[in-house]
């Protein structure tokens, strides 16, 4: 992973320094609310229901063992134990005192992190795939090309107040694990280059990206990455929050009228003084080695015999495991959504499990995903069991990776400001509804996804079965869509039928899901599949139908 060089120390060091003066101007109350609002959103810090909450940047989702125990000490001396694993892939602390604020950067710093582009009218943190440098599938890379990208955009002075805030993401895989067609701008990795996809974004006018430019070479990303956000900046809307995002602007052009501006624009650009020289990428590629990985005697059928003996084992190797680049590898996902628990949150002590089981197993990294889950990608199959046992033992567990109840769920009405409703308990309601395993397995991979409000911080708008709360008249509801997907076949749910109380939702979504065992045509065929072959309207009834 990337390591902090003099400018990077220097960097941070001085924001923490400002930031804490800001900090303690305000509690002497000689700076308002409204005159610190944009200071401390510049420093990830925002004013939630009941109290600060910070987010912490994970840059595209990858963390040392380190820095997990610096999440776990975070959230014992400051917080209430416990953090919260963000759809940025990010991680977030809801219960945060803002005269503890300049202490917690400093701890942060001392292992090279920080809060910086995680709220505010900026890029915020480029994400990336999970299983990056480890997945089978992988074409290239996509984690120094991140890197690049968050080096450049860091403090960039045209960047640093957008009309509102701008999302990167890329994948290197031929399965999109990144979300990149929800998102302003989306760089798929091919053997040509990249194409580059612009317009995405949820929230409340979901749009796909559209795809303005093939074949990008790398050696050019940062320019015509800048031709964008110019083209983006100079006349995106500013007189309407809801209307200042790019897929609002690309809309209005139309794809093909903006890609001809942001050409003109990157004709303009002195280009070479923007790219990243040759021997920059190296140096930064150079950062992303593959592990000095440890040969250890695969025992295949020692591997079955356990699973064999152990079905919960059995069950974890085939739910949370993925193919890795090596044979004697897999990636492993542990999950944070035991049943009826809050999705993503992990408490201080796991999460010094989680980094001991980096060190023991994991070569001291790990991987944040847009799930809300972590991940160890490069782990020893000859380790898998003593893995499992020791996850086991710490309620780390749960084998239940793309199943119904490994739920996407913003924090909702029960921490932010801006939601209509709560998310995590229906999210918690679902998950006890469908907690049998044999019956979960038997269901298949289902993507449920919940936002408390319209902004999508759950992504519900992408989700196979999506979950939208919303206020009817002093009264949460929520509305179903359905037929989302966010992978390469990307495809924006539709809202189905009327909205249902939150004790409603549950049964309904029991009936759904019986209703899709009875009509697919075999166990192979997935939720999502079964509902582009007969229609949205085909699940309609049952979600609806008396309990």
């Amino acid at each position: 992973m990337y390591q902090y060089d003099q400018f990077d120390h220097a960097m941070v060091a001085a924001r923490n320094a400002e930031f804490k003066d800001q900090v303690e101007r305000r509690l002497k109350g000689e700076l308002s609310e409204d005159q610190f609002k944009p200071l401390r959103l510049m420093n990830g810090l925002y004013l939630q229901l009941h109290a600060y909450m910070l987010r912490i940047a994970v840059p595209y989702g990858v963390l040392s063992s380190r820095q997990m125990r610096t999440f776990a000490h975070i959230a014992r001396t400051y917080d209430r134990d416990f953090g919260h694993f963000t759809t940025r892939q990010n991680i977030q602390f809801n219960w945060i005192k803002l005269a503890d604020t300049p202490q917690i950067l400093e701890d942060l710093a001392a292992v090279e992190m920080h809060a910086i582009q995680t709220s505010g009218n900026c890029i915020r943190n480029t994400t990336t795939d999970q299983f990056a440098g480890a997945a089978k599938d992988e074409i290239d890379d996509p984690r120094p090309w991140a890197e690049l990208i968050r080096q450049w955009s860091t403090f960039h002075p045209e960047f640093t107040f957008l009309p509102r805030k701008f999302k990167i993401a890329i994948t290197g895989a031929t399965r999109d694990r990144a979300a990149i067609r929800v998102h302003d701008i989306g760089l798929q990795l091919t053997d040509k280059g990249f194409d580059v996809y612009v317009g995405g974004g949820m929230g409340r006018t979901p749009h796909l990206g559209h795809l303005i430019k093939s074949g990008l070479p790398g050696e050019k990303l940062l320019s015509y990455l800048e031709a964008a956000l110019r083209v983006y900046n100079r006349y995106g809307r500013r007189d309407n929050i809801y209307k200042a995002r790019i897929k609002i602007l690309v809309s209005a052009l139309g794809p093909q009228e903006y890609a001809r501006q942001v050409e003109d624009e990157w004709a303009t650009l002195d280009q070479a003084q923007i790219d990243a020289p040759h021997a920059e990428i190296a140096r930064i590629k150079s950062f992303f080695p593959q592990p000095t990985y440890t040969d250890k005697a695969y025992d295949a059928a020692a591997l079955e015999r356990a699973k064999a003996a152990d079905a919960g084992f059995a069950r974890w190797v085939r739910n949370n495991t993925l193919a890795h680049r090596r044979d004697d590898h897999v990636s492993v996902t542990i999950s944070l959504k035991p049943t009826g628990l809050p999705p993503g949150d992990a408490s201080s002590a796991q999460m010094d499990v989680m980094a001991d089981a980096a060190d023991r197993f994991g070569y001291g990294e790990l991987r944040v995903s847009h799930e809300q889950n972590v991940i160890l990608p490069h782990v020893a199959k000859a380790d898998l069991y003593d893995l499992y046992r020791l996850l086991d033992q710490n309620g780390l567990s749960s084998a239940n990776v793309g199943k119904i109840t490994d739920m996407i769920a913003c924090p909702g009405l029960d921490y932010c400001s801006l939601a209509n409703a709560r998310s995590i308990p229906l999210a918690q309601d679902i998950s006890q509804r469908f907690a049998d395993a044999e019956l979960t397995d038997k269901i298949g991979d289902l993507q449920i996804k919940i936002s408390g409000c319209i902004n999508a911080c759950g992504h519900h708008h992408v989700g196979h079965i999506g979950i939208l709360g919303v206020d009817k008249q002093g009264e949460e509801f929520y509305q179903i869509l359905l037929g989302g997907r966010a992978d390469e076949s990307a495809a924006l749910g539709v809202i189905t039928g009327k909205g249902l109380s939150a004790e409603a939702v549950p049964a309904a979504l029991e009936r759904l899901i019986k209703l899709y065992l009875d009509l697919r045509t075999d166990e192979t065929e997935r939720f999502i599949d079964t509902v582009g072959r007969l229609g949205r309207d085909a699940f309609a009834g049952a979600l609806h139908e008396p309990a």
